[in-house]
């Protein structure tokens, strides 16, 4: 039996109809072990724009099912926050009523160890990313127009969400596309990024900096066809989840469906599973190894 290396999920909000916005802890861990299931070792549940009061509660809740972990579990490596810090004008599905300016002092209303990712809009920084930088926290830029990326550690979920490409401006996609200092998450289910893009990401961008991602709903793997997140109805057809307004609210695809996709259109690569760890510093021995019927069909 081929034993894979575990993959790591760094930025998806939910799966199996669970929601790490209002999970309980039984059902994040019920998550992790579904998770685990599908040959991913380590995930980093992603908590999108809420209230203070709502994300404080479920950081607790994250962390407790970190400690109730067992084997046969992906492991809670830590919490990605994506919201509160970002920029209106890209605000997605995210609700702007509960967004606060990027400084120190608003972070520490949420400030917690078990924080390892957040996602902000760099161009209004007031002194959180420095802030940040010195508790060993992972900075991207994410649902932002701006274009200096020079203190920013990745990019998140690349082209969506950010300030475009065009031939007379930098904004932020071209500069992350142009930085090989910084790794870029991309969504590569096929619906978020054209295969055209995709071909770009991979011809520009090193190889050793792209980070595949789901940003998965709690939609994925479920029966659900509707739901509220961040406070909003988001409808699945089947193929997309999208708000009524047709904004696309995040992937219903998860991490091994992505790798399944690139390897049906033959852009599939080893490398893309090992820069997770390279930019997060795990190693192996982390993770329980997976060593079940772990498959990913049309890969090599």
């Amino acid at each position: 039996m081929q034993k894979v290396k575990p993959l790591i999920e760094q930025h998806f909000h939910g799966a199996f109809g669970v929601d790490f916005n209002t999970a309980s802890v039984d059902e994040a861990l019920a998550l992790s072990q579904e998770m685990y299931k599908l040959g991913i070792g380590g995930i980093f549940p992603t908590l999108v724009t809420d209230t203070i009061e709502n994300l404080k509660r479920q950081i607790e809740i994250i962390k407790s099912a970190n400690k109730r972990q067992e084997a046969g579990m992906a492991r809670i490596l830590g919490v990605h926050l994506e919201g509160v810090f970002l920029n209106p004008k890209k605000k997605g599905i995210h609700n702007e009523k509960h967004f606060l300016m990027p400084t120190p002092e608003n972070y520490r209303e949420l400030e917690d160890d078990i924080m390892k990712i957040v996602t902000l809009a760099p161009e209004l920084d007031l002194g959180l990313i420095d802030y940040l930088h010195g508790r060993g926290v992972k900075v991207q830029a994410g649902h932002c127009v701006g274009e200096d990326l020079s203190k920013c550690s990745g990019a998140t979920h690349l082209f969506n969400a950010m300030g475009e490409i065009n031939h007379r401006e930098t904004k932020t996609a071209l500069a992350a596309l142009l930085n090989d200092k910084i790794y870029t998450e991309i969504i590569a289910d096929g619906l978020h990024l054209s295969d055209d893009i995709l071909e770009l990401v991979f011809k520009t961008k090193p190889l050793d900096k792209i980070l595949l991602i789901s940003d998965a709903l709690p939609i994925a793997k479920s029966d659900l066809t509707e739901m509220i997140f961040a406070d909003e109805e988001v409808f699945y057809d089947g193929e997309r989840a999208t708000s009524q307004n047709g904004t696309i609210a995040g992937s219903t695809r998860l991490l091994p469906d992505i790798v399944k996709i690139l390897g049906e259109k033959g852009m599939f690569s080893p490398q893309l599973i090992e820069n997770a760890y390279h930019y997060h510093g795990l190693t192996t021995e982390k993770f329980i190894e997976i060593d079940e019927n772990f498959n990913i069909s049309g890969v090599k």
